[in-house]
């Protein structure tokens, strides 16, 4: 293993992880304790990286898989995907999220993703800063790919709702 590569690869992937992992568990506390969690498995597994494959998404799967299975064992993962849901989901092409995030500053955004409730803000993390497909999430959160479209579109709803006040709020 080569320990000043790996070294080199942690400062520049670290601050990354930490806001992937806060995204996804909703507390910078959490995060922490997730993102170094998340490069210890990493360093032992650094192995099995190949190193003509690019890093990011090597590490922010470990990252995803870490924080889905510390959400499930704190009990509250199956009961947030649990129900199930018959909505059509909207169209990935004509979501509107580039519009919204050309409209809104990133820390209002990040503010918001926050905010959402686990059952939202999980498949938007997952979509939007780990760039994962429908059926990829799906896998990692044990849903339907229907099941992804319908909780993307309620949280981009609901981030369109909190996100239209906090600007209204400003304008006043």
């Amino acid at each position: 293993m080569n320990r000043a590569a790996f070294d080199a690869l942690y400062r520049e992937h670290y601050p990354y992880i930490r806001r992937f992992c806060r995204r996804m568990l909703g507390s910078t506390h959490d995060a922490e304790d997730a993102a170094q969690e998340v490069f210890m498995r990493a360093y032992r597994a650094f192995g099995r990286y190949r190193a003509s494959d690019p890093f990011k998404p090597w590490i922010s799967a470990i990252a995803s898989n870490y924080c889905i299975d510390l959400l499930r064992s704190r009990g509250r993962f199956n009961e947030v995907f649990a129900e199930a849901d018959t909505a059509e989901p909207e169209d990935p092409a004509t979501n509107g999220v580039a519009a919204l995030i050309s409209s809104y500053e990133g820390e209002a955004i990040t503010r918001a993703v926050q905010a959402l409730p686990d059952k939202y803000r999980l498949p938007i993390v997952l979509a939007y800063y780990a760039d994962a497909s429908y059926e990829e999430i799906a896998d990692n959160l044990g849903i339907t790919s229907n099941h992804v479209g319908v909780l993307l579109s309620r949280g981009r709803d609901q981030l369109r709702r909190d996100l239209s006040t906090l600007h209204e709020e400003s304008r006043s």
